[in-house]
This record gives structure tokens, C-alpha cells and sequence, in this order.
């Protein structure tokens, strides 16, 4: 009777004992888990500004395209005229020449 007094104590000692580990390991997951999940709201926080700034970049970037495409068009305008201008003159002094 003592000897199974001795083992069902050691017994109750051993559970008692696994179960405080058990809730402490426990305790130690759900915390890890908790972090991962804080770390993984910041990370896609700052994927979603990675985002926005990517599309105010590329927002700049088609006015710049813009307006150098419209610098290139009043370029080649002033270039025919120029070159319109240099054939007139041209014209003007044969026709100075000529006489």
C-alpha cells in the first residue's frame, strides 16, 4: 500500500509538472506565432507604401515622357521653320545674285 502511495504521488509529481512545461511551451508558441503575425502586418504594410511609391513614380515618369514629347514636337516645328527660312533666304540672295 505504501509502495503504491509512492508511485501514484510520483505519478501526480510527473503529470503535475508536465503540464506546467506543456502550458509554458505553449505559452512560448503562441508568442512566436503572435510576432510572426505582427511581423507579417509590417511587412505588408510596407509593401503596400512600396506600392503607392512605385505608382506616384511611375505617374512622374509619364509627365516627364509628356512633356518631352511635346519638347521634341516644338522642336521639330522650330527646325522646319528654320529650315523654311534658311530656303527663302537662300531664294532672296539668288535672285539678289541674278540681277
Amino acid at each position: 500500500m505504501k509502495q503504491t502511495v509512492l508511485k501514484v504521488s510520483a505519478l501526480v509529481l510527473f503529470l503535475g509538472l508536465a503540464s506546467g512545461c506543456a502550458t509554458t511551451g505553449l505559452d512560448e508558441v503562441k508568442a512566436t506565432a503572435d510576432r510572426a503575425a505582427a511581423d507579417a502586418a509590417a511587412a505588408a504594410s510596407a509593401a503596400e507604401a512600396a506600392r503607392a511609391a512605385a505608382d506616384r513614380a511611375a505617374q512622374a515618369a509619364a509627365g516627364a515622357q509628356s512633356t518631352a514629347d511635346e519638347a521634341l514636337s516644338a522642336a521639330t516645328e522650330a527646325q522646319a521653320c528654320c529650315e523654311a527660312n534658311r530656303e527663302s533666304m537662300e531664294r532672296m540672295f539668288q535672285k539678289s545674285m541674278s540681277k
